[in-house]
């Protein structure tokens, strides 16, 4: 998973700092910096494992703001591409939630369908990638069996073999107007009709109001709906995998915006949805496809509005007696994100001096010692243990660098050793007579 420092393409470096200075996680270049969470990735490599074997799984991923969450998602999320899963993610807000009397429901699922991404398309908008890949496999495997691409018999084949999925999705529920559709896209692409294509993919994106305005362009008598868009990402699923993927895999931030919602009733609404979705996947009713969504301790564990409010998911996801801070089981549907320690976060530090100095071309000037320090300072604060993120520490160490740089006169211990600093108790490299022998030997490293 690591790679050489050296080896960073400036994009990808100046991608990693810009973001990590801003409090975003980068979508590129997270190998080079990845420390910590190796149980929680395995735990969801386990589920990735399960799903491309025609199973389904389901995860809540629980933190504070800044503790990882964003990282741990997108670091999974290459992982699935990686494995060939097609994969799709959505922040809920006050106009996206899980379900919504005025198409709150719907525009979660629409903002899913604009960020299907694959490995050749990691940024989003992959649908129509996918369904023409899917079509010249079907060509390809034709042209194998040995039927002439320019014999007329070519294009039965390849219909023949088309409608063959199609068949097998049918009998799925809403199966019948979504093999529909897909069909319809095929045509529009055999026949070089740009609108019969772009009318399927508006209808599988869930972009038609009405069902008249469907049943006049493509001949179905189904629209996807506020009710019903989850049991059409199973449907996706299912076709995905037809069409030569691993499965999919579906990521759901800020389950706070739940947790806002004022209406009681409303906020029960879409802790039954989640309901559903939990149950499909542990009954075994959806296939091929996985689910993890995200939120804070007081969004999910609150029993007055947060997840926990719903008594039959409390029931399912609390932790048992056995389980406790350091000791936490993460087979469990819901994954606590333990902080990262001053060790890791120190090895992280070590990282992004190599990538900064790597970037702006410097000799890095920071050294072990300094690095010890101003880990030993941020944990040293009052409340640390409690209160301090990730997020913090790296927004901090990276303006660090950046003034260091700026400011060739000024040294890392000239700095942690100034006055500002002065709340930490702990003892900073200019109290150290050894510096040689500070640094990561403290940290048992």
């Amino acid at each position: 998973m690591e790679q050489e420092n050296k080896k960073i393409p400036r994009r990808i470096a100046q991608t990693i700092i810009s973001s990590l200075k801003g409090g975003v996680v980068p979508r590129i270049g997270l190998p080079y910096i990845t420390v910590g969470r190796r149980r929680e990735v395995e735990a969801l490599l386990h589920d990735l494992e399960l799903t491309g074997e025609g199973g389904a799984s389901f995860r809540f991923i629980e933190g504070k703001y800044g503790s990882g969450k964003s990282f741990l998602l997108q670091t999974i999320r290459n992982y699935a591409m990686d494995r060939g899963f097609i994969v799709c993610d959505a922040d809920l807000s006050p106009e996206r939630r899980l379900h919504g009397s005025s198409g709150e429901g719907l525009a979660t699922y629409r903002e899913l369908m604009g960020n299907i991404s694959v490995k050749a398309k990691p940024e989003g908008s992959a649908l129509t990638l996918i369904l023409d890949k899917w079509i010249q496999s079907i060509q390809a495997e034709a042209a194998a069996e040995g039927v002439d691409y320019s014999s007329p018999d070519f294009s039965n084949e390849v219909e023949k073999k088309i409608f063959e999925v199609i068949r097998g999705i049918n009998e799925l529920t809403h199966g019948f107007d979504f093999g529909k559709v897909l069909a319809a896209y095929y045509r529009g692409y055999a026949e070089d009709d740009e609108n019969l294509k772009a009318c399927s993919l508006k209808w599988l994106k869930g972009e038609y109001p009405t069902k008249t305005e469907a049943k006049k362009d493509l001949s179905v008598t189904s629209v996807i709906s506020d009710n019903d868009w989850y049991e059409y990402l199973k449907l996706f699923a299912v076709f995905f995998r037809r069409a030569g993927y691993t499965g999919l895999l579906i990521f759901i931030d800020e389950l706070v915006n739940i947790y806002k919602i004022p209406n009681s009733i409303s906020r029960q609404y879409n802790y039954e949805k989640i309901l559903t979705m939990y149950n499909d996947a542990m009954q075994g009713k959806a296939h091929y496809i996985g689910t993890v969504m995200c939120g804070t301790p007081q969004a999910i564990e609150d029993n007055r509005r947060g997840v926990y409010s719903y008594e039959a998911l409390r029931s399912r996801l609390a932790d048992g007696r056995f389980s406790e801070e350091g000791l936490r089981d993460l087979l469990a549907p819901v994954i606590k994100l333990e902080p990262l320690n001053a060790e890791e976060m120190l090895v992280l530090s070590e990282k992004l001096a190599d990538i900064h100095a790597g970037l702006y071309s410097y000799e890095r000037n920071i050294g072990e010692a300094d690095l010890a320090d101003f880990i030993r300072i941020e944990y040293g604060r009052v409340g640390a243990d409690t209160l301090i993120t990730p997020r913090e520490i790296i927004r901090d160490f990276i303006e660090l660098l950046d003034i260091i740089m700026q400011n060739p006169g000024m040294t890392p211990a000239g700095i942690l050793g100034s006055d500002k600093f002065s709340y930490a108790a702990a003892e900073t490299v200019l109290e150290k007579k050894d510096n040689a022998e500070v640094s990561f030997a403290e940290f048992k490293l």
